[in-house]
């Protein structure tokens, strides 16, 4: 079996290798191995020996690397190249994370689309890193692309509205909103698509209705940024940064 550049993982979502159209079965440690391998990219032996297997002895562990190793699905090149005492992926094989990281780094760094072409929302708003893995580097792994997630939708948003396409843009800040309820940058994110399309009145009652979520939530208001945001049609006290000035919203 050749691990040609058609050779697929997917780690969003549930566990999946494919060479072309055939899905390649693997044993749970064989994918665990695959999936840490494929997120750290490069990783020394013990390092990656201790980390799978880290409740049994050292001589153990290896054994226990040495037996996945040889189980994984032959090819040229091998899906696990070694150098020296490291392990790492073939560059041969495209991995769903890195897709990922790459576009969402984009878009965080200021490259985002241009105003001709359709924004990743797909891709920023897909399935989590292997849901119901709950092993420690699995969970870390995890929030960090949600974290990186989170960011890059909130600048897509703030771009996109730049773009004059707020209705994208709203796009893009409410899959934040869905990800994370209390994210006070994932709402200014709508409350701004809504300005940009002159609905002040739908800015204003989103503004409420978050100030309601948080106070109910965490008793604490929203910030004088977000309050700032919106200090041509709130109160002058407000608008500086008084929310007791705020109106509430109305039930």
């Amino acid at each position: 079996m050749n691990v040609s550049p058609s050779a697929q993982l997917w780690l969003l979502g549930q566990f999946r290798l494919q060479f072309g159209t055939e899905t390649v079965a693997l044993c749970r440690n064989g994918q665990r191995l695959l999936a840490f391998l494929s997120l750290r990219e490069r990783v020394a032996r013990t390092v990656l020996a201790g980390t799978l297997w880290p409740e049994v002895t050292e001589e153990h562990a290896r054994g226990s690397l040495r037996t996945t190793l040889w189980k994984l699905p032959r090819g040229e090149p091998p899906l696990v190249r070694c150098c020296g005492d490291v392990l790492m992926v073939t560059p041969d094989l495209r991995v769903d994370v890195h897709a990922l990281t790459r576009t969402a780094l984009s878009v965080v760094a200021g490259c985002g689309p241009p105003s001709c072409c359709h924004p990743p929302l797909g891709l920023l708003t897909g399935d989590d890193l292997l849901p119901g893995w709950d092993e420690e580097w699995v969970l870390l792994e995890r929030e960090r692309l949600r974290q990186l997630r989170l960011h890059a939708l909130d600048t897509l948003a703030d771009t996109l509205i730049q773009q004059g396409r707020p209705a994208l843009a709203m796009e893009a800040a409410w899959a934040g909103v869905r990800a994370e309820p209390l994210r006070e940058s994932a709402h200014r994110a709508v409350v701004s698509a809504h300005l940009a399309e002159g609905n002040v009145c739908e800015a204003l009652r989103h503004y409420a209705a978050f100030r309601r979520l948080l106070n109910d939530e965490l008793g604490v208001e929203p910030s004088p940024r977000f309050t700032r945001l919106l200090a041509e049609w709130l109160p002058p006290r407000a608008a500086a940064g008084h929310p007791e000035c705020v109106p509430g919203p109305t039930a």
